[in-house]
């Protein structure tokens, strides 16, 4: 509403919390597919906010779909919370007019940092991208609608491992640089299991010139069936390194979690180490592990 103050964690910018000497720790949910996973959800919220992570965000789900129902769980972050929520928005079956109201349904609750996102294809990964005829066609293309309709931040995606319809690392390179050129003030990636993929993508945006924060996205795995869809999704294979640890306890569920814990520790140490900014953990809706390797980590609460 006009005029109305918001506090200050919900409209907070997320390169802001970045420039603290503390590495920002943020997490991520997928919307349920119905009220009583809306539910636990929401239970994971409440436990992941005496945490006090730096921001956290809500998915639009594959191609776009639960869409209602991630607008519907921001709106509650930044009204029920102490969190500073992230708004995730694709091109994914909306036209322009469609996304305006979105952004302005997020301006109006107070919603000031946005994920901006073209999308996986509504068919599947398996299909090519079909663009809504009265839509974008391009992340960096709604980095700039975003922008235009007030004072946002806007973050995108980036791909250490190679986005799968890329056809080269430099051509990722390029597409991020280009995102920032249309306004992105930071980058999350998508998931990956190498420190080598993550500082190969950081350097060589800052050889195009760009001084863009990116702050790795990390999955602690929490079960073996976890890896073939890992494996979709990021479109290459998990490392042996990663996969021969998780298999070998693959009987026992409760080893497989630890495991899982000690390969997220060790990455986001290492991480951290080469000056990354943060992390951002995918929790797939549950809070345990992320908040088992945030202690692992030794890192104090956000103020």
């Amino acid at each position: 509403m006009p005029g109305l103050t918001r506090p200050v964690h919900v409209v907070r910018s997320i390169p802001d919390a970045l420039a603290d000497t503390r590495p920002a720790i943020s997490v991520e949910f997928f919307p349920p597919k119905d009220d009583a996973g809306e539910a636990l959800l929401w239970e994971a919220i409440r436990q992941l906010e005496k945490a006090r992570p730096t921001f956290v965000s809500v998915t639009y789900g594959a191609g776009g779909s639960f869409r209602d129902r991630t607008i519907r769980l921001t709106d509650r972050i930044a009204q029920e919370t102490t969190l500073t929520p992230m708004a995730h928005l694709t091109c994914v079956g909306h036209s322009v007019t469609e996304l305006r109201n979105i952004v302005g349904h997020y301006a109006s609750g107070g919603v000031r940092n946005v994920l901006a996102l073209r999308g996986d294809p509504q068919g599947g990964l398996d299909q090519p991208w079909v663009s809504h005829p009265q839509g974008l066609d391009h992340a960096e293309d709604l980095v700039r609608m975003i922008r235009d309709l007030g004072p946002f931040t806007v973050g995108v995606a980036a791909f250490p491992d190679q986005h799968p319809e890329s056809p080269s690392l430099e051509h990722d390179a390029d597409v991020l640089v280009r995102k920032a050129d249309a306004g992105a003030a930071f980058a999350i990636t998508q998931f990956f299991f190498t420190v080598q993929a993550y500082v190969r993508l950081r350097d060589r945006v800052a050889a195009r010139g760009r001084d863009l924060p990116i702050i790795p996205g990390l999955m602690p795995v929490t079960n073996v069936r976890q890896l073939a869809r890992m494996t979709e999704l990021s479109g290459q294979p998990v490392p042996t390194a990663v996969t021969d640890r998780l298999i070998a306890v693959q009987d026992d569920p409760a080893a497989v979690r630890e495991v899982g814990v000690e390969i997220a520790t060790e990455l986001s140490t290492a991480l951290l180490a080469e000056g990354a900014p943060g992390i951002h953990f995918i929790t797939m809706n549950r809070s345990t592990s992320t908040l088992r390797v945030w202690e692992n980590l030794g890192l104090e609460a956000a103020p």
